[in-house]
């Protein structure tokens, strides 16, 4: 299982990531589209790298709008792998 990061180790890796904010034990995204066929591409690009990882986003799509939420479940809050899959789903168009 992987081990939490403390608050302050969530605070400096979330300095690193601007466009995630922190709500509870969860870092979340939101992304916003033209149109609903335009989120729906974006979330089809998160599949390889969260399968690779092994580590899935929560997702919720509401027409053009993309809301991502990652949080290790297993280990009951946020890890390095929560914040390596957010660098990686930044790194998307």
């Amino acid at each position: 299982m992987a081990n939490l990061l403390s608050d302050r180790d969530v605070q400096a890796k979330l300095s690193q990531l601007p466009d995630w904010s922190l709500s509870g034990k969860t870092i979340t995204s939101t992304r916003t589209f033209k149109d609903f066929v335009a989120a729906i591409d974006f979330v089809n690009q998160l599949v390889e790298p969260a399968e690779a990882a092994g580590h899935h986003p929560d997702l919720e799509i509401s027409y053009n709008r993309v809301v991502i939420s990652l949080s290790t479940h297993d280990a009951g809050g946020l890890t390095d792998q929560d914040f390596t899959m957010a660098t990686k789903i930044s790194a998307l168009g």
